[in-house]
């Protein structure tokens, strides 16, 4: 049972050796690489280690038992124990997701529902950065519009990761997020105490590590300048400052216009750009790699829901793992942790499915 971790302590022991050489650190993409993978491959080396531990303590309890009733006494609770311990072994052994150590861009936008839906937008933006909080992620507002009454009409902000393991990667946990989020409440500009229903969409791109990961021809840019503007359109810049750039052979469009200088908008244009355009590739390469835009937003209407946020009830449903809970507001202030893990769950489940069909 399970020798194929053999290989795997293997190469945990090669890139443990790896690790040791001061010259792998004088290349800090492949030393990112090496990070990464040992991270993850110490988690399976040490779950393999408690199994085997546990399987040699049952055998040598099934041993002793005859002569010693004390040992016939711990066999039902090692047995549950190394049950335990094979199954956490199991699902580590499960394929990861290549992008789950990568930092993550993220776009909000405002769908169906008019003002509500934007102000539904930026409680959404303020829910995921409490949430980048409680995990020590740090967060960047890359470009935000927004709308007359303070909510959002559109976002993009980039989250960032502090640990090398993938099972704590940053896509790891909001590769989760993309689609429709509807929101059930009664709207502040409501004057009749009626619940209205609006949604706001999400899109979650694993954000390239080394722009030369994605091959850019500079010949198939289509840059456009431009003067910035405000919420309700009026200029807040005397200069073309605004950078507008059309990938021609995929048609994907990228505006900025945060920043004051023309060269900051077009580095965050082309930040956001690769972005799109690695999960793109990957799409188009591998439709196992698919699987990640799986359920991501296509359109902004409530009919392609992930999730409904429901503050009359003070209840949060998430209707591909069937997770409900009524603590609303507390999941608005960044508690996402219990709905995300739902997903986790679920994907190693299916995971878990498509290996024992193999």
């Amino acid at each position: 049972m399970f020798e194929s971790v053999n290989t795997l302590i293997a190469e945990h022991d090669d890139l443990q050796q790896q690790l040791s050489d001061p010259e792998l650190h004088s290349d800090p993409v492949r030393s990112k690489k090496v990070n990464r993978r040992y991270a993850e491959l110490s988690r399976i080396v040490a779950a393999y280690n408690e199994w085997k531990q546990l399987s040699d303590d049952l055998e040598a309890a099934r041993e002793l038992a005859a002569e010693d009733a004390a040992f016939a006494e711990e066999i039902p609770g090692l047995e549950q124990a190394v049950e335990e311990t094979g199954e956490k072994l199991r699902r580590l052994l499960i394929p990861r997701d290549p992008n789950d150590s990568r930092d993550v861009i993220m776009e909000i936008k405002m769908g169906e529902g008019g003002a509500e839906s934007a102000l539904f937008a930026g409680d959404l933006l303020r829910m995921y950065l409490h949430y980048a909080d409680s995990k020590r992620w740090k967060a960047e507002i890359i470009e935000q519009t927004s709308s007359d009454l303070g909510g959002i009409k559109d976002v993009q902000v980039a989250f960032k990761g502090s640990s090398s393991d993938p099972a704590e990667g940053v896509w790891a946990h909001l590769k989760y997020e993309g689609g429709v989020h509807r929101v059930q409440r009664v709207p502040a500009t409501e004057s009749q105490g009626r619940i209205h229903t609006s949604a706001a969409g999400v899109l979650v791109f694993p954000e390239v590590d080394e722009p030369e990961e994605v091959d850019i021809n500079p010949n198939d840019l289509k840059i456009d300048v431009f003067r910035s503007s405000g919420p309700g359109g009026q200029s807040v810049n005397t200069t073309d400052s605004a950078v507008r750039i059309t990938h021609v052979p995929t048609g994907i469009v990228v505006s900025m216009q945060n920043e004051k200088s023309q060269l900051q908008n077009r580095e965050a244009a082309m930040r956001v750009l690769r972005a799109r355009l690695l999960a793109k590739q990957q799409e188009e390469a591998d439709a196992e790699a698919a699987e990640f835009r799986k359920g991501q937003i296509r359109t902004m209407d409530r009919s392609e829901r992930i999730r409904t946020y429901n503050f009359p009830e003070n209840r949060i449903a998430d209707h591909r793992t069937g997770y409900k809970a009524y603590n609303l507001d507390s999941v608005m202030n960044g508690a996402l942790e219990p709905v995300i893990e739902s997903n986790i769950l679920a994907d190693e489940e299916s995971r878990l499915a498509d290996l024992g069909n193999d």
